[in-house]
């Protein structure tokens, strides 16, 4: 089945409204960027989440579907049981027998109060209170308060009293009197009357329930109007005092208990005090010895009922219809319907749900008090958070269920601490930004510079007399000036025409495999060749290959040995390189020589030495 409450992810804002609101903290916020979500299995339908968001992020499990399908089916006849709490919530139906007459417009065979239901509930306080010997107990016609107890006190199930709710009481009297076929809806003021019906399903059940709010909508949806019908009164059997029930201490009137301050054996509880009483009930019970009547809001006021209504307001209205129908109130048709009734099974069974997260170390606590800059002793806090203390937020944190941005204080802080973050970044940019610019009119004036410089390059390169050609691994040409060009011949000229400096052309193309295979093996090798004699067109040639970068590309200088400047050079450097190799060879023949006359030296006089000592 739905949640009974759950986050609209596309309405949130992640302000965390509803995580302050809910009192048992069902809420579980996991990151400060991330969307809410409500832990059903802890929720106990309070409805504060709801009320608290303002953007219209939390959703009520909604039942109109449900009823419209019953009210659809002819399978079944279908009764409403409605709760007294209409007098306060329809002022603008002028009468209450309109009411009564628009629900059998909407499809309704039955209408029934739930008064008479209260009253035979009443009765069995009334006994259990006159009967208890030393026990005290919790009265359990709150569902919000069952639950939390159900939930985060079970300890205290023992103290509910056992006795059904209004709504489950008026349910068995219906199933009595049309039949167990019957379907039964419930108009209620409580959303948390959805999830009771689910957990009593099994002591009797109730086919929906319906909001209030959800009642108005139907009647929208259906255009049904109280100016169009006649008047309609409640079916039999009809309540006496039972109205006074959505009133915090409406049962003790009801139950006849009395309620004065020194006599009084109940006191009555309402509002945001039933958990704290809840708690001093657990502790102080044996000192206190009265029964505890819990609602954690009247039901004139519940979260099903329209929103922004006034307290009081409705109060006076509720109990203006209790006095115009105790005008034709019939004393002894209903004490015949209650002795009919009397013998109907009204004990309930409760639910041990213990929902109670285990306690987090005290290092872990303490460690996050430091987080947020807190301090154990800290017992309030601020309460922004939604938590009694800045302790019990940490443990929360701790447990998963909050993070540490739900702290005003602390976000706050932080937000601080990032808007300085982002100012000292912003003076940095601006730093490095002006910086860059510098480097970029820096980088610009380097570029301008190598730019003139291979310029120059380029141009002394085409100017030189000897042919010069600059190529990569595959032998493609990357630069040739105009004397490498003329070198070639007419052919590779008319391809400079149209490709200058005969860039990407292929070397093996250009020239004899004798010559590009020293282009090869520089490459290969990483070993320059210089001065190599080649002979192209008839022509001979000096050609130096040399390594730019290793394996990746190589250069050549090709000098024309018939150009009488280069000739005049070459000779000069080749009798430099015989004279130099003559030099070398003298030299060798004379450290021969010279090492074999002192070898012959060295051998004439060891013979002498040898005569002499034969004499």
């Amino acid at each position: 089945m739905e949640p009974l409450l759950r986050v609209n992810k596309k309405n949130c804002t992640s302000c965390y409204a509803c995580v302050r609101a809910c009192p048992v903290k069902a809420i579980k916020v996991e990151n400060s960027q991330s969307v809410p979500f409500i832990i059903f299995e802890r929720c106990i339908g309070c409805g504060n989440c709801h009320a608290a968001c303002s953007d219209d992020a939390i959703i009520i499990r909604d039942s109109k579907s449900d009823v419209k399908k019953l009210l659809k089916t002819n399978k079944a006849p279908i009764a409403a049981l409605v709760d007294p709490s209409i007098a306060g919530e329809f002022p603008d139906i002028t009468d209450y027998r309109k009411f009564v007459a628009m629900l059998r417009k909407l499809g309704f065979k039955y209408i029934n109060e739930v008064a008479f239901g209260v009253e035979l509930v009443a009765s069995a306080y009334r006994e259990l209170v006159e009967k208890s010997k030393g026990k005290y107990y919790l009265f359990s016609n709150c569902p919000i308060s069952v639950m939390y107890i159900e939930k985060y006190k079970p300890e205290l199930i023992r103290n509910l009293a056992p006795v059904i709710p209004p709504a489950l009481a008026t349910a068995k009297v219906a199933r009595e009197k049309y039949g167990e076929n019957i379907r039964l809806v419930y108009i209620s003021p409580l959303i948390a009357s959805k999830e009771e019906a689910v957990r009593l399903a099994d002591t009797e059940k109730i086919d929906a329930v319906l909001t209030f709010l959800e009642l108005r909508q139907l009647f929208r949806e259906f255009k049904i109007e109280e100016k169009n019908l006649e008047y309609s009164e409640f079916d039999d059997p009809i309540g006496y005092k039972g109205s006074l029930f959505p009133l915090s201490s409406g049962i003790l009137e009801v139950a006849g208990i009395d309620q004065g301050i020194l006599s009084s054996k109940v006191v009555t509880v309402e509002g945001d005090l039933v958990f704290e009483s809840i708690e001093e009930f657990e502790e102080n019970i044996t000192t206190i010895k009265t029964h505890f009547n819990i609602f954690y809001k009247e039901f004139i006021m519940g979260r099903g009922t329209s929103p922004g209504a006034k307290k009081w307001l409705r109060r006076s209205q509720l109990i203006r219809y209790m006095n115009k129908r105790l005008k034709t109130y019939d004393d002894k048709a209903h004490s015949a319907y209650k002795k009919k009734y009397s013998g109907i099974n009204l004990h309930r069974n409760f639910i041990n749900d213990d929902q109670r997260l285990p306690a987090p170390p005290d290092e872990e606590v303490n460690n996050i008090l430091k987080e947020l800059k807190m301090h154990e002793e800290n017992e309030r806090g601020c309460g922004a958070c939604g938590y009694g203390s800045c302790y019990d937020f940490a443990v929360s944190i701790a447990q998963g269920l909050a993070v540490p941005e739900m702290c005003t204080f602390y976000a706050a802080r932080n937000t601080m601490n990032h808007i300085q973050s982002l100012k000292i970044s912003n003076e940095k940019l601006a730093q490095a930004q002006i910086a860059l610019k510098e480097s970029e009119q820096v980088a610009q004036k380097e570029k301008q510079a190598a730019r003139e410089a291979s310029d120059i390059t380029r141009t002394m390169l085409h100017k030189l007399p000897s042919a010069v050609v600059i190529l990569d691994e595959s032998l493609k040409i990357i630069q040739a000036n105009e004397s490498f060009i003329s070198l070639l011949g007419n052919e590779a000229a008319e391809i400079h025409d149209v490709i200058p400096g005969l860039t990407g052309a292929d070397l093996k193309t250009l020239l004899p495999y004798n010559i590009h295979n020293l282009f090869s093996y520089v490459l290969s090798n990483n070993e320059n060749i210089t001065d190599r004699d080649i002979v192209v067109e008839n022509r001979h040639y000096t050609i130096s290959v040399f390594v730019i970068r290793k394996q990746k590309i190589a250069g050549a200088v090709i000098r024309d040995l018939s150009v009488p400047a280069v000739q005049k050079e070459e000779i000069v450097r080749r009798l430099a390189e015989v004279i130099d190799k003559n030099l070398s060879q003298v030299q060798q023949i004379g450290f021969i020589l010279g090492e074999g006359a002192s070898e012959t030296e060295r051998m004439l006089n060891s013979i002498i030495e040898s005569y002499k000592s034969k004499r």
